[in-house]
């Protein structure tokens, strides 16, 4: 059982906020993620980022304007992911206690590299969620799919062994997670890694489909028949106990291959992707692409931005001319537009709960 909601959305716990965004108003998101460092230190691929590569670093005055303001405007939660390895940053330790001090819930996403246990006693306790990336049951299909040496297999699962010491120490409530992303190269491994992370201790492991990215260099994935897949369900699964949860996300395997059910993006306003550069995106399918950047943060506040003239017209433009055919299969928002969509266009029956 899904508990953590991956599959689904959590719009229904912010009322308000989609109350006012169907009375018209112009909202500012409840989330987004924050790439603070455009550099990575392994080259996967399935990346759907790759196209992205920069040397950007966040300067931390931009990061700590950014998270004043997000604070004051309403914003819920900020992911650490982005086009590179967050934990690269030299000042990440001081940007986790920034944004955990300014009241804003904060996750990680990460290979896992250098979640080092210097790191995770300074910063494992402020947040929501950790996820790694473990693709693989063996160092060689890690290396083969991560881009990197065999040595930093042993090192992700050290740290997460780390991790999960530390938060039994500590008594955390911080939920440590990994993600497995399903592949050919990979399938055979997948219940491997499901006994490897149990044994461990982590909170649950998510596989999930690969889906993608339009721009894409990388074509991992791309003959994987999903349909096929459903057999991986019941291997991975039995290892599942209260305390540890494997997540085979069948519905996202099955809307891999699936039209979607609406006709245009509406999530966007309760979203956006802050880049290495400053961009600020409503959708991380336009990252690295300038004419869909609302504005930049070393040269505008966020508030300025998120009201000013190129974000209207981007949002016309997204509403009006924009062929969601042409989308990620998989997109991360998919659920929430779906729900939004119900809400925009009622059936006949509504009343007849």
């Amino acid at each position: 059982m899904d508990s953590y909601n991956i599959d689904s959305h959590k719009l229904i716990y912010h009322v308000d906020r989609v109350n006012d965004w169907l009375n018209g108003k112009d909202i500012f998101p409840i989330s987004f993620d924050l790439g603070v460092i455009g550099v990575c230190n392994h080259n996967c691929i399935f990346c759907g980022l790759d196209y992205t590569r920069n040397k950007q670093i966040m300067p931390y005055d931009v990061v700590e304007k950014l998270i004043g303001q997000s604070a004051r405007y309403g914003v819920k939660s900020i992911m650490l992911a982005g086009e590179g390895e967050p934990l690269l940053h030299k000042k990440i330790n001081d940007i986790v206690k920034l944004i955990k001090h300014s009241g804003i819930d904060i996750s990680l996403s990460t290979n896992g590299v250098l979640m080092d246990e210097d790191f995770l006693r300074k910063s494992l306790r402020r947040f929501t969620w950790i996820r790694v990336s473990l693709d693989a049951g063996k160092p060689s299909t890690h290396a083969h799919l991560h881009g990197t040496q065999k040595s930093d297999y042993a090192m992700v699962l050290n740290n997460l062994e780390h991790a999960v010491r530390i938060k039994k120490e500590e008594k955390l409530q911080t939920t440590i997670g990994a993600q497995f992303i399903l592949l050919d190269e990979n399938a055979g491994e997948a219940e491997l890694t499901a006994k490897k992370l149990g044994k461990i201790g982590v909170d649950y492991l998510s596989i999930k489909p690969y889906s993608k990215h339009p721009l894409s260099k990388n074509s991992a994935g791309s003959s994987i028949d999903y349909s096929k897949m459903g057999f991986i369900k019941e291997k991975v699964e039995k290892f599942s106990t209260k305390d540890y949860k494997v997540i085979f996300r069948d519905q996202a395997m099955r809307k891999n291959s699936s039209p979607k059910v609406y006709n245009k993006c509406l999530s966007m306003p309760f979203w956006a992707y802050i880049a290495a550069t400053g961009d600020v995106y409503g959708c991380h399918i336009f990252v690295g692409n300038k004419k869909h950047s609302f504005g930049n943060l070393n040269n505008d506040s966020l508030y300025k931005i998120w009201k000013g003239a190129e974000r209207k017209r981007l949002m016309l433009f997204y509403k009006n001319e924009l062929n969601i055919r042409n989308c990620r299969k998989m997109c991360r928002l998919d659920s929430l537009n779906e729900y939004l969509w119900k809400l925009k266009n009622p059936h006949p029956y509504v009343n007849f709960i």
